[in-house]
């Protein structure tokens, strides 16, 4: 494939913060987590521990290698968030029996009644954004599409 060369009036306008795709979709993110906060904290939770919990909502007990995958954690960000969400009493940490490598987690009695209390959530946020809900639902479709795309081509 021909790459076309870039001319200096181009180049110009290339760095335009108002023409780059990455900061939307990092400044939309950052004003959701904190739209979310205040619903997140009568729960005492933080919305990557929210996102852990609404995986392991869906597939308990989970080893702590599939919850990084999912949630697109790496291991040094996810490792001090399970130890302080296993001090809340909200999830266990036991090494898997068949390989000692595998930490496998899994509710507490805590963590899965933190499911119906945070039920709510989304419902509140929906209300909270005012957003058409059509147009959501096909903005969470075209971020699936894109994520795909991006998770297939890791660089």
């Amino acid at each position: 494939m021909k790459v076309a060369r870039a001319t200096p009036a181009d180049m110009a306008t290339l760095l335009d913060l108002d023409k780059q795709l990455c900061f939307p979709l990092y400044a939309a993110s950052r004003l959701l987590t904190r739209i979310y906060q205040p619903l997140l904290d009568r729960h005492g939770l933080t919305y990557p521990q929210y996102i852990v919990l609404m995986i392991l909502w869906e597939k308990t007990p989970c080893s702590v290698t599939e919850i990084g995958e999912r949630a697109l954690l790496n291991s040094n960000t996810l490792t001090p968030l399970l130890k302080r969400l296993e001090q809340q009493g909200v999830i266990t940490r036991t090494r898997d029996s068949g390989d000692e490598r595998v930490v496998m987690i899994a509710l507490t009695e805590h963590g899965r009644a933190l499911k119906s209390k945070c039920a709510c959530i989304p419902t509140k946020m929906q209300q909270r954004l005012g957003f058409d809900p059509d147009k959501a639902i096909a903005l969470k479709h075209l971020l699936d599409e894109f994520l795909r795309h991006l998770r297939e081509h890791e660089f």
